[in-house]
């Protein structure tokens, strides 16, 4: 049964497949979803399909959005969607694309989920220079000052975007960190424009990194693909001049999902 083509015949989900079939369907929307929208796609009565909300919040599947009212993925609902990305064959494709591209620019590749407080590196291959920023597997970056951070910020609609920046301030991790909401969301509008994302020294003091989104059938962002580099080796304009190789490789990792 696929999320979003629900038979809204009551009796066509049993009972013991309601929740997978109500987190399926959260997770295919992609956005915080209210309960009177999953009552209308799954065809369940009102107190049911609260219960089984309920349920899967109380367990950690799913979490209240920032407005109290809609839910989306839960912390255990996420660390299921990276553990199964991070399943032994779809990470053999994934790292033979992203050791090519590191190849090829000679720079450190990285591949990034959204979380809810953050990007986390899903995986990575190093450059083979001596000079290289160490960033392992499973770091959370901030949103608003990473290259693959502001990408998926520029996919974002607005009203969840401006929650988001203006849920707590802004931090500023290096003298060229950006803390304006205002200006954010400008350059995010730019981002989403142009389809590639820049981070210049406003994470780290002496990296640069440019990023681009790894969509799936629908357009939507699964994850993000960047490459950094120290300044003294390589320009914020170097690296997008590498802009075709990582859109080419980021279409090849979205065939693989």
């Amino acid at each position: 049964m696929a999320a979003g083509t629900l038979d809204k015949n009551e009796g066509q989900i049993p009972t013991n497949l309601r929740l997978l079939v109500l987190l399926e369907e959260v997770a295919c929307r992609g956005v915080a979803v209210k309960p009177a929208e999953m009552i209308e796609a799954m065809g369940l009565p009102k107190p049911t399909v609260h219960r089984l909300m309920q349920t899967a919040e109380a367990e950690g599947f799913l979490q209240r959005d920032l407005d109290g009212r809609a839910y989306g993925p839960g912390p255990r609902l996420r660390q299921l969607a990276l553990n199964t990305m991070s399943s032994e064959h779809l990470r053999t494709g994934r790292l033979s694309i992203l050791k090519s591209v590191a190849e090829e620019l000679g720079e450190t590749c990285n591949l990034a989920t959204p979380d809810r407080e953050g990007m986390t590196y899903l995986d990575r291959v190093e450059t083979k220079w001596p000079l290289r920023i160490q960033l392992p597997i499973g770091t959370q970056v901030p949103f608003h000052c990473t290259a693959s951070g502001k990408m998926y910020l520029s996919t974002l609609k607005p009203s969840t975007l401006e929650a988001v920046l203006r849920a707590r301030p802004l931090e500023a991790v290096t003298g060229k960190t950006c803390t304006d909401p205002d200006a954010i969301t400008a350059e995010l509008g730019a981002i989403a424009g142009r389809g590639y994302s820049t981070d210049d020294e406003e994470f780290i003091d002496g990296m640069v990194a440019v990023a681009v989104p790894v969509r799936d059938a629908r357009g939507r962002l699964l994850a993000t693909l960047s490459v950094h580099a120290p300044v003294q080796r390589r320009s914020l304009q170097d690296l997008t001049d590498f802009l075709p190789c990582l859109q080419k490789a980021a279409r090849e990792l979205a065939n693989l999902a």
